[in-house]
């Protein structure tokens, strides 16, 4: 061991995690009860099943990311992306794949189902992450400029990144997922760009990004009634506009300490998916703006957590993952509460740690598992 280097994880960002992980099985535990009674006359039917395909498999896939090497991960992360991209496909299959609502999601093995995409956001930074950092290339301070060689380097990086990100768009807009595509895009080019290139892949980037949004816009009228009801959200209270106006409802109603625990209204049939899409309403509505605050705040210290580890490593791996990670946590807790109050458009994204849904609770504890990896071995 080398002197000088702390062999313990973040205990800050394992104790952010740990409460938002705890909050969110309490207000599992009160929004689920009304429909776990009514639909299986268990009050804490879906509460036993998060705690039991979700939370403990999550500290299990948790402990164990936390404890494989880095080189090992780095070594192996295009065998994990392409293994995932081989799941991505199954859910295509009649008899494995299982069409909810709609979309073709879900994988399901008869013991257990899960939803690929999810697991997609891990092993996508994990392999984005090595290879950006494969040449060698190290991450310049911003105010830095890049050396010419560097900027050469990177110029043939473009037609590679976007044929990956085209390969998996495909995957996810024929299922369709454009909520997790977003996330994964976002994330994706924010890591692109960490490692410094030039401006003209910034506006490309841009302009293909807003002819792509034109494009799933135009090819589903259900996006577009999203986008609209955004705009307009007068236009159909009781059909398109009807969750989003619920959802202003129930946080209105919350006030400045709540309406109190188990003592929400939204949440018996007024508001759809009080448990996973629209849960942020449900606790706005219960606990407040106080709680609210508090809520958004975790997110925030986890997210500034994650800015100081990225500052202190110093190989880009360690680095890009760590960024990648924390991006990807908060930017989809970001868009999720954002959508809520209708500062976006409704995503469909689950609300991090909170949601109901076992597969992106244990993608979330995997991501959060090496993010203390990388954090115990810190100078």
């Amino acid at each position: 061991m080398k002197e000088g280097y702390i062999q313990h994880p973040d205990y800050i960002l394992l104790g952010i995690t740990t409460t938002l992980i705890s909050l969110g099985i309490l207000i599992l535990a009160d929004i689920s009860a009304p429909l776990s009674q009514e639909r299986f006359g268990n009050s804490s039917y879906f509460l036993i099943h998060q705690i039991k395909y979700g939370l403990i498999p999550g500290i299990i896939l948790g402990f164990l990311a936390y404890k494989i090497s880095l080189s090992f991960l780095k070594k192996w992360s295009l065998a994990l992306l392409l293994l995932n991209l081989i799941f991505l496909g199954l859910v295509f299959l009649p008899g494995i794949g299982a069409n909810v609502w709609g979309a073709s999601r879900w994988i399901n093995l008869g013991f257990i189902s899960f939803q690929p995409s999810e697991f997609l956001k891990v092993s996508f930074i994990i392999y984005l992450a090595a290879w950006l950092s494969h040449s060698g290339i190290k991450i310049e301070h911003p105010k830095k400029k890049i050396k010419k060689v560097v900027t050469e380097k990177i110029s043939k990086r473009l037609a590679p990144f976007l044929i990956i990100i085209g390969l998996i768009s495909l995957f996810l807009i024929l299922q369709p997922d454009i909520s997790t595509l977003g996330i994964i895009v976002l994330v994706a080019v924010l890591m692109y760009f960490s490692v410094g290139t030039p401006f003209w892949h910034s506006v490309f980037m841009v302009v293909a990004g807003l002819s792509a949004l034109v494009f799933l816009v135009k090819t589903a009228p259900y996006r577009f009634n999203r986008i609209l009801a955004f705009f307009k959200p007068e236009i159909d209270p009781m059909g398109i506009s009807y969750q989003i106006k619920q959802s202003l409802i129930a946080i209105g109603s919350g006030g400045i300490f709540g309406l109190g625990l188990a003592m929400s209204y939204q949440k018996f049939g007024f508001l759809p998916q009080s448990m996973s899409d629209s849960i942020f309403s449900i606790y706005a509505e219960e606990t407040g703006f106080i709680g609210s605050l508090f809520l958004i705040l975790l997110f925030l210290f986890f997210f500034w957590q994650g800015c100081r580890l990225f500052k202190k490593k110093s190989d880009e791996f360690s680095r890009l993952l760590t960024l990648g990670i924390c991006s990807w946590i908060s930017i989809q807790a970001l868009v999720h509460i954002g959508s809520m109050i209708a500062v976006f458009p409704l995503t469909g994204i689950p609300l991090p740690f909170i949601s109901y849904g076992g597969s992106h609770l244990l993608a979330e504890m995997i991501g959060v598992g090496i993010l203390l990896n990388i954090s115990k071995n810190t100078l």
